[in-house]
């Protein structure tokens, strides 16, 4: 909610990056709400949520809706961060408020869609026999087909987006030693966004392995629940507590530090201008 208030009090939200920011901490926003719910139906009726009933299909689908839109956001950011650092090397693509705006509608549509389909019958309320039993009444095959391309997208996309923007820093910063230039700027950037780049991608894997593992062991699992009362159900509660840690980490990582980022890239930009002035 700070990060909310912030971003429309500043009248920052016509940069591109200012509205994925702002995207991301609504999605965090609905984690917390539908983990809250989830966690209140714990607290009045236990069962429901070990056993699984009707009445946790809307939590869960409000829960994985916002996990997805989480992922697609924290995506949408790193490809951003790539473009504007990129763009004066290899591309003339520049990321407009337009894109981020339809970036982050077909965001939310593709995360209520997929979250959504319990509720549009992919559910085992009837069928026993492939029913998840960390997350009852949802099919094994459904959280299977939501769990691994989100997993690869979250942990794979900001490896490979963050990976690239330190090599391009790396080679910008050789270029203006070639030219005999000061390199202080691409030395203080290429370490910010290395430290950046690696927590973001621990926080994702702290956070979303635990509940891949959960899917995995759901899906090879062939026991019922009471076999598994309480450790199983520990263990899941403990991956709901990482995702919304996830929540709290992601304003300390993407909005406190953006006004460094944002004059880091200033700079970078001046300099890959002086850079190109000495190469001709």
């Amino acid at each position: 909610c700070t990060v909310i208030f912030t971003r429309l009090a500043t009248r920052d939200l016509h940069k591109p990056i200012s509205i994925l920011f702002c995207n991301l901490a609504v999605s965090d926003l609905f984690t917390s709400f539908s983990g809250f719910w989830i966690s209140m139906l714990f607290i009045t009726n236990p069962d429901i949520t070990i056993f699984g009933s009707k009445d946790m299909l809307a939590p869960y689908a409000l829960y994985t809706t916002s996990i997805l839109s989480t992922i697609y956001n924290l995506v949408s950011i790193g490809i951003e961060r790539y473009l504007a650092v990129a763009k004066s090397m290899r591309t003339r693509f520049r990321v407009a408020r337009n894109h981020s705006i339809a970036v982050v509608f077909i965001s939310w549509v593709l995360a209520f869609f997929l979250g959504c389909l319990p509720l549009m019958g992919w559910n085992c309320l009837q069928a026993e026999r492939s029913v998840s039993v960390l997350y009852s009444p949802f099919c094994v095959n459904y959280l299977i087909f939501i769990a691994v391309p989100s997993v690869v997208l979250a942990f794979v996309v900001p490896l490979f987006t963050y990976l690239r923007i330190i090599i391009i820093l790396r080679k910008r910063k050789l270029r203006m030693q070639a030219c005999g230039q000061a390199t202080g700027t691409y030395k203080s950037a290429e370490s910010q966004v290395a430290r950046t780049s690696i927590s973001i991608w621990l926080l994702a894997l702290v956070s979303y392995a635990p509940f891949f593992a959960g899917v995995i062991f759901d899906a090879a699992n062939q026991r019922c629940h009471v076999d598994l009362y309480p450790g199983a159900y520990i263990f899941r509660n403990c991956t709901a507590t990482l995702i919304t840690i996830t929540c709290l980490g992601n304003p300390l990582l993407y909005t406190l530090k953006l006004r460094t980022l944002g004059a880091k890239l200033k700079a970078l930009r001046c300099s890959a201008n002086r850079v190109r002035a000495c190469t001709i």
